[in-house]
């Protein structure tokens, strides 16, 4: 047991290694899927540049995030899971397009945006965690930094929720198109 972790030393274990590759690959998935999402609302929100803003900033970071996770595979010998992204980009397209029809729109946009933030600063936590477990401290800058970008854009995301939800709601009461 390590003092600083309280865990066993895994850094020799070739199972702890192939997780953290698997844990890589998904997270490459699951960027995949983010840019899916988000290049879909950016189409869609004609009435909401501060959220169109928000998501063209983050495709970029986010395209960064994939460099980074490619990076990483690449160093193992591996590369990303083409099931995996393929999937995870199907559903990006079922979930975008079964908001559309709704009369709300860019609120139910909003929460499912704020909730997939969340889900992927938990992804960089457990990486950085396996990367550590693992002995491949010199992947964890690069999650950090992946970790740091995704909790400022959850945090921005979080603090549009009101405003958006006011804007909808003023949108709405004028007889506006306010769903996008």
């Amino acid at each position: 047991m390590t003092a600083t972790t309280g865990m066993a030393d895994l850094t020799s274990s070739e199972d702890i290694r192939n997780i953290f590759i698997t844990g890589l690959e998904n997270a490459h998935a699951l960027e995949k899927q983010a840019i899916q999402l988000m290049e879909r609302q950016v189409e869609r929100f004609e009435n909401y540049p501060e959220m169109s803003d928000l998501l063209r900033r983050h495709i970029t970071e986010t395209e960064g995030q994939i460099r980074r996770l490619d990076e990483a595979l690449h160093s193992f010998g591996a590369d990303r899971s083409i099931l995996k992204d393929m999937a995870t980009q199907f559903m990006a397209n079922l979930a975008a397009v079964g908001h559309m029809p709704m009369a709300d729109e860019v609120l139910k946009n909003t929460f499912a945006n704020h909730a997939f933030e969340n889900f992927e600063i938990a992804s960089y936590k457990s990486l950085i965690a396996m990367a550590e477990a693992s002995g491949n401290q010199k992947f964890v800058p690069a999650l950090q930094e992946s970790l740091r970008e995704e909790e400022k854009t959850a945090q921005a995301v979080y603090d549009l929720i009101v405003p958006i939800t006011q804007k909808f709601l003023t949108r709405s009461a004028q007889g506006l198109k306010a769903d996008r």
